[in-house]
């Protein structure tokens, strides 16, 4: 558990890359490559998750993944927050047409299918006379 005012130490992606191999090139455990290099995290069982994960990212995505730095909070499920980016004039504008000839289109096949369901009813209505 993180405690107040505690300080935490980072790391360069050469420093970790040397760590991981002389690690595997000498056959170290965990817990001896963190006393060999002196790695001052929460605790000795922290050092040595921190130890894991650096290994894990070297042998999933090589040197490129110790340089990378997660920290803080993932986005949720990549989206952005805030405004989304303003269309083009011009795009906005057809999507504009667009949307009032579906509108228009809609409302006639609706006055369409009345007729039609009018028209039906009234032969039903001569065919029983």
């Amino acid at each position: 558990m993180v405690k107040k005012g505690q300080i935490f130490r980072k790391y360069s992606p050469e420093f970790k890359l040397s760590v991981i191999l002389d690690m595997r090139e000498h056959r170290l455990s965990y817990s001896e490559t963190v006393r060999k290099y002196g790695l001052l995290l929460t605790s000795k069982g922290g050092a040595i998750n921190t130890l894991q994960r650096w290994e894990r990212k070297y042998l999933e995505e090589g040197y490129e993944g110790l340089m990378k730095d997660n920290r803080g909070r993932p986005s949720l499920t990549g989206k952005k927050r805030g405004r989304p980016p303003k269309l083009d004039k011009k795009v906005e504008e057809d999507l504009i047409a667009e949307n009032q000839r579906l509108r228009m289109e809609n409302e006639y096949l609706k006055k369409l299918s009345a007729l039609v369901q009018e028209r039906i009813k009234r032969e039903n209505g001569k065919k029983q006379k």
